[in-house]
């Protein structure tokens, strides 16, 4: 099984948490990835509450729209952790 999670406002989220100064010195793809952090840290801590075990990782380059999944040139796996 799978879940696909999208996240669009991550800059908008770094202002929030921190500063609008700090959001516009750093570039989206950083915001991204730090919002990207914190919530798959949050989703584990949940999980791991209810006696979840499994494995989530963090995807670059792929599309979700209605019921296709397209890969693009730069797919990577950021990361993955196991819980």
């Amino acid at each position: 099984m799978a879940i696909y999670l999208k996240i669009t406002n991550a800059s908008d989220v770094v202002a929030k948490k921190t500063s609008k100064w700090f959001e516009n010195i750093t570039p989206n793809r950083i915001d991204r990835k730090l919002v990207e952090d914190e919530v798959i840290k949050g989703i584990i801590e949940q999980l791991t509450l209810e006696g979840i075990e499994g494995e989530i990782s963090a995807i670059n380059g792929i599309e979700v729209t209605e019921s296709s999944l397209t890969t693009k040139n730069n797919f990577v796996i950021r990361d993955t952790k196991t819980f």
